[in-house]
């Protein structure tokens, strides 16, 4: 647990919701991971332990309708839009009443009611769509931003350079954020990319500022997302930020992790961004038991949409045809 005790410098009311958040999406991946040693998670995981001040501290800087694009690694992006947790399990465990109705499962999550214009399994596909959704805006007027989440790996993928020259040339109201982990899968980021800051240090490439954030400090997050968003919305362009941090466990269910020293995985954990920041809360004035209640709803919102998600029936064989074809059917080819 950190030892700094700063007090937090963002009003009450922000605080106590990017905590709120933080938790929720904690606790949330936790139990995932859990359910899925209890056989009923179907299909692969991509947890963002350690990274939730990121997905936080966005969150709470976006407007109700801007857009949200990120990764297979999208739990946590989707729960600080507010996607309700019972369709998020129920498709992670593969039945009806799941978020996409058990066709997505959990490395595509998306829920465009809430904002959520998908997540992505293709490594840096969904940046020149979050391009695309961000001229949209631009074209309709709408003041509307999207904001697009991607790991230190996309940075090395030519998606990522086509989609930053093209928002720079257009100026459109998108901010891409790399979520810096340290590792692209099972490779350190630094042993394959030839600069120190794998997003930032391309950035003047394309005529932008290089940003760089501390992406365990949800307060640092906050205030970047605030300014970059704003600055997005009147119309000045795009912005890179580059949000460096850590995920706790491997890169998928599967992977123990054991490419990484142990030591190195001992510091980034001294640092969770969850305990740090109820570290400041309390230094602001902010009295144990409201955080204590905070986790206790956090811990009951999650109970209840698991109770949810298991009564949810499995899903019929016909939908398996729809979904697939713009007529609903795939008759017409036969």
């Amino acid at each position: 647990m950190t030892t700094d005790t700063a007090p937090a410098t963002v009003d009450r009311e922000t605080g106590l919701e990017l905590y709120r958040v933080m938790q929720e999406c904690r606790l949330l991946e936790t139990r995932a991971q859990e359910l899925f040693f209890e056989g009923l998670v179907r299909g692969t995981t991509h947890l963002g332990v350690g990274q939730e001040a990121v997905a936080a501290g966005f969150a709470g800087a976006m407007r109700q309708d801007d857009y949200t694009l990120c990764t297979y690694r999208g739990h946590n992006h989707n729960i600080a839009r507010g996607v309700p947790m019972g369709p998020i399990l129920a498709e992670l465990f593969g039945r009806a009443g799941g978020l996409l109705g058990s066709k997505g499962g959990s490395m595509h999550l998306t829920s465009i009611e809430h904002g959520v214009l998908g997540s992505y399994a293709i490594v840096g596909a969904h940046l020149p769509i979050a391009l695309g959704a961000a001229w949209s805006a631009q074209y309709r007027g709408s003041g509307q931003v999207a904001v697009c989440f991607f790991g230190d790996g996309t940075t090395n993928i030519g998606a990522f350079h086509e989609a930053l020259n093209m928002a720079a040339v257009w100026k459109a109201p998108v901010v891409f954020v790399c979520e810096n982990n340290q590792y692209m899968e099972y490779t350190a980021i630094g042993s394959v990319t030839a600069v120190a800051r794998p997003a930032a240090d391309r950035a003047s490439a394309y005529g932008l500022e290089p940003l760089v954030v501390d992406g365990n400090d949800v307060e640092a997050v906050y205030d970047v997302a605030r300014r970059t968003i704003d600055r997005a919305r009147s119309g000045e362009g795009p912005s890179l930020v580059e949000a460096v941090t850590y995920r706790h466990g491997g890169h998928s269910r599967a992977d123990p992790g054991k490419y990484r020293p142990d030591d190195e995985v001992a510091a980034w954990k001294a640092r969770d961004p969850i305990p740090a920041f109820r570290s400041r809360l309390e230094a602001a004035g902010v009295p144990a038991a409201e955080l204590d209640a905070i986790d206790e709803a956090a811990k009951a919102k999650v109970a209840e949409g698991e109770e949810w998600a298991k009564a949810q029936p499995e899903p019929s064989p016909d939908v398996l045809e729809t979904q697939v074809w713009a007529d609903g059917g795939s008759s017409w080819r036969s």
